[in-house]
């Protein structure tokens, strides 16, 4: 339990790095095709193959740790049958969705003009078939995980990112917007080749196929099922914005996707960093029934998720403008395409909490057997909050509203997962902690003060000298915050650079 900050922090670094370099693709489109038609189609594309990695990986993987701890059969041909069951699977997806390939991009992307489409179905046949290495590469670093080696597959992320930024960088200058396609591909392959590189130290491995029928198998899709039916609402997120911006004028389909990446790109370090080294954890005290560890690690990830997310997505708030134009308006990229998506990624800035919140807790459900319950509450919330939302403000709001609906769907589902972990499983937020939150709530209030003054009296022309110092202010004034309310973490940090420097002298 004393190290979990230390690997959190670790893992953090290279989660930085990882996302950094894959932001920088993202940032590459938007400077190179900007708002325009080429943009909207290379987002396109991506969007179904992405989809399915997140949600089919996501959701077996998660069942592989759940049952790991769990199964009565030798690990190795635990190993070998879930490889087998995951590599079937996936490959028949992709084939499917590959056969389907036009239903389901005119269904989805209302592409009317015949060349855009042609780039679109290209680049979508290019990028599909990465799918196979992605979701096993996911499942290739859940074994990683399970063994402690948190470090090899937040590495992995890095490979993947680094390779698909250069080959497709270097491609599209040479070919246009298909390169973008070749380079997804490419950098699949390369973190899948790492990933074998990776696990062969493991003990347990195998890659020997199994066909052999078993309760742990059972037990596997027991968990997965809900978890990728709940994993896909929640994606549907993105499928949603799609259809939503298609309805809006050119460019808000492109503008909304640097929003959600810019708010995603933070939120996801964070929350990817506390459950890579939180769940496998838990997962192992559930198996021992160590009830009391297990609601000690749902109240400090708790307060680490928020401790760490709330002065992102302040400082993101309220200087959206500015960084939407120090990351992306250059070239292509110009004043008018920064006024559409800076007030997207207001919206989206106030969801980063919740969204990693909502992933954090749900893994106390899959640790506890459930995965039925985050499902409903995700199809509830995607389906019918979400949507009641986009379509009740949309004809005001314009493309906010889809940033809106996101929003509050987050924050009901939110809501409704910690009631019932409450009630159902006596894991209490609040309870003896009351103190303890009240204290973390008047941080936020105190920060986002302060973070509003910022906004209002410090203004600079030039970019870059503006960013620099409206962020280097808001981060010192968060920490004498921390400081002055004695927050835990903050103190264990501190503790630990004096140990050191004392050491060195």
């Amino acid at each position: 339990m004393k190290g979990i900050l230390k690997i959190i922090g670790a893992v953090a670094v290279i989660n930085i790095i990882a996302r950094l370099v894959g932001f920088a693709r993202e940032t590459y489109i938007a400077t190179a095709f900007g708002t325009t038609l080429y943009a909207d189609s290379i987002v396109n594309a991506y969007t179904i193959p992405n989809f399915l990695y997140l949600v089919i990986g996501g959701a077996f993987t998660t069942a592989f740790i759940s049952v790991y701890h769990k199964t009565t059969s030798s690990i190795t041909e635990y190993i070998r049958r879930t490889f087998t069951t995951i590599l079937i699977t996936i490959t028949l997806v992709v084939i499917l969705f590959m056969v389907l390939a036009d239903p389901i991009l005119m269904q989805f992307f209302h592409v009317k003009d015949e060349a855009e489409y042609e780039i679109l179905r290209s680049l979508y046949f290019w990028m599909m078939p990465s799918t196979i290495m992605l979701v096993l590469s996911t499942w290739m670093s859940g074994i990683l995980n399970v063994q402690g080696r948190y470090h090899l597959s937040a590495f992995s992320v890095l490979i993947y990112n680094g390779s698909f930024l250069i080959v497709s960088v270097v491609l599209s200058i040479m070919m246009g917007p298909i390169g973008m396609g070749i380079g997804a591909l490419v950098g699949a392959i390369c973190m899948f080749l790492f990933l074998v590189y990776g696990v062969r130290n493991v003990k347990e491995m195998s890659f020997k196929p199994s066909i052999k029928g078993a309760e742990d198998q059972k037990m596997l899709w027991k968990v997965a099922l809900p978890i990728l039916l709940g994993g896909a609402t929640a994606q549907v997120y993105i499928l949603i914005q799609s259809f939503f911006s298609a309805m809006l004028e050119e460019g808000v389909r492109s503008a909304m996707n640097y929003a959600t990446k810019m708010s995603q790109f933070p939120q996801a370090i964070l929350m990817t960093a506390v459950t890579t080294v939180i769940f496998p954890l838990l997962s192992r005290k559930e198996g021992e029934g160590d009830t009391e560890s297990v609601k000690a690690l749902y109240v400090r990830g708790m307060r680490l998720l928020y401790i760490l997310v709330l002065p992102v997505a302040v400082f993101f708030y309220f200087q959206a403008e500015g960084i939407i134009r120090i990351v992306f308006e250059y070239n292509k990229f110009d004043a008018e395409s920064t006024a559409i998506t800076a007030p997207l990624l207001q919206v989206f800035s106030t969801t980063m909490f919740f969204l990693a919140a909502n992933t954090y807790i749900t893994r106390f459900y899959y640790a506890k057997g459930n995965s039925v319950l985050p499902m409903i509450f995700s199809i509830l919330t995607v389906f019918g909050v979400n949507i009641a939302v986009v379509l009740a403000t949309i004809d005001a709001l314009g493309a906010n509203a889809v940033a809106l609906g996101t929003l509050v769907s987050a924050i009901v589902n939110f809501l409704l997962l910690i009631i019932v972990l409450h009630s159902k499983y006596q894991l209490k937020l609040v309870n003896k902690n009351v103190g303890q939150f009240i204290k973390l709530a008047a941080i936020g209030l105190v920060f986002i003060a302060v973070n509003w003054a910022i906004a209002e009296w410090i203004v600079f022309d030039q970019k870059w000298v503006h960013i620099i110092l409206t962020f280097v202010l808001a981060s010192i004034s968060y920490f004498i915050i921390l400081f002055v309310y004695k927050v835990q973490e903050l103190q264990q940090i501190a503790e630990k650079v004096k140990t050191k420097l004392f050491k060195k002298k």
